[in-house]
């Protein structure tokens, strides 16, 4: 899975996103080359819900079924 920038360009490619106990691992390389670990835990997941509305929400549900679109 890749992440980008606005302007297009890769910023992370996620290699794996893994359980370690209550906490949420996502390895990957940051701008093709520097190696990245990063832990989400249970109190950080929940702020993260409350920062996105409900059509956010079904937005997110959504997301897998939608065909990707080029941006501008």
């Amino acid at each position: 899975m890749k992440i980008y920038s606005q302007d297009g360009s890769e910023l992370m490619d996620v290699s794996a996103i893994e359980r370690d106990g209550n906490k949420l691992v996502v390895k990957g390389k940051i701008f093709q080359s520097m190696p990245m670990t990063a832990k989400l835990n249970p109190e950080e997941a929940r702020k993260g819900m409350k920062m996105m509305s409900f059509s956010t929400w079904l937005f997110l549900l959504s997301m897998p079924f939608r065909k990707s679109t080029k941006s501008s």
